[in-house]
């Protein structure tokens, strides 16, 4: 089985990966797990994914650009 995590922290994922179920999976390579980061794919030169709200107002929201990016590129043949 193949696990694709997109993330904006890919060491998180792989630091929690060596631990319980996950790494016996890994272990016996019942499972792969790819933490991608989704920074990758993004074009400007500060790796930026998030932006301001459109309605304006307190938070930030995730950009779909690198988000659709990051999907096609796993989604697509090897």
């Amino acid at each position: 089985m193949r696990i694709d995590i997109i993330t904006i922290f890919p060491e998180v994922i792989e630091a929690l990966c060596g631990y319980s179920i996950i790494k016996r999976a890994r272990d016996k390579e019942l499972v792969t797990v790819n933490a991608v980061n989704l920074r990758d794919y993004t074009l400007d030169k500060h790796k930026q994914v998030d932006d301001y709200t459109y309605g304006g107002g307190a938070g930030m929201i995730l950009k779909p650009e690198p988000l659709f990016r990051a999907v096609d590129n796993l989604s697509s043949p090897t």
